[in-house]
């Protein structure tokens, strides 16, 4: 028996990093899942290697026309929906006084809004289906606070903020709503040198191991696994009295500065 037999997730993101290990769990843990994502080639390839119990859809999520496509193929596939993870998400550097508005709103637009709309289009599939699990994807940076990561920081607080506000007006359904919040996690989005051609994806994990060993009191970079182990928690039955909390995987990076 897995933790989610009989249930059906759409994750966005999942077409590789944090959303492709949670989409692979997931299904290894008895669920139907959806793949949601812009990158159509590697999306597909995932679902097509997770079987007939995975679909994989188009779905840029600042786009309500593409989430209401998704829930419709998703629901012709498998009947219904009733897990989210909204993984989804874009990473800029840039310090605020020089960061452009059109950046500020595109990193607002993916991170924040995306992940407003991915409650709103689900929340009614899922009390259809008698209840379910949203998983928001946060960050470090959205309990705290990181230079040059400033459009990055304020989006991540408000997926905090849509995450308990959620909570609080999704209960009633039986839906749970909660948060993960990764610090950093070996994944394109923080290492994208890891996607070109040539490169091997194990010396670039040696080489953010190395830079983050003095940072993290774990003394490494994140795994990708790891926080799809959280995500699985927040969308079984193990995390049955939990909702309306952020869950921080930092390695220990938000703990404090050792001197040792």
């Amino acid at each position: 028996m897995g933790k989610l037999d009989g249930r059906v997730v759409l994750i966005t993101g999942a077409a590789r990093g944090q959303g492709e290990q949670e989409a692979r769990l997931f299904a290894a843990e008895g669920a139907k899942v959806v793949l949601a994502d812009v990158l159509d080639g590697p999306g597909e390839a995932v679902a097509a290697d997770l079987g007939p119990d995975a679909l994989y859809v188009r779905l840029d999520v600042t786009r309500e026309d593409d989430w209401a496509a998704a829930v419709t193929a998703a629901k012709e596939r498998f009947g219904k929906v009733d897990g989210l993870v909204n993984n989804a998400g874009i990473l800029r550097f840039n310090a605020l006084a020089t960061t452009a508005l059109a950046e500020f709103r595109r990193i607002t637009e993916v991170n924040q809004t995306g992940v407003f709309l991915g409650i709103r289009t689900l929340a009614p599939e899922l009390a259809a289906a008698g209840g379910g699990t949203i998983v928001n994807t946060a960050s470090y940076a959205g309990v705290s606070a990181m230079a040059l990561l400033g459009a990055y920081t304020a989006s991540k607080h408000a997926v905090l903020g849509l995450t308990k506000v959620a909570a609080l007006e999704l209960a009633a359904q039986g839906i749970r709503v909660n948060a993960v919040c990764p610090g950093a996690v070996d994944t394109p989005m923080v290492a994208p040198e890891v996607l070109r051609p040539g490169t091997d994806p194990r010396a670039v994990r040696e080489e953010m191991d190395r830079m983050y060993e003095k940072v993290v009191p774990l003394g490494r970079i994140g795994r990708p696994e790891e926080v799809a182990k959280l995500a699985l928690f927040l969308s079984c039955e193990d995390s049955s009295y939990i909702t309306g909390q952020p869950f921080v995987i930092d390695g220990g990076w938000l703990a404090g500065i050792s001197v040792l």
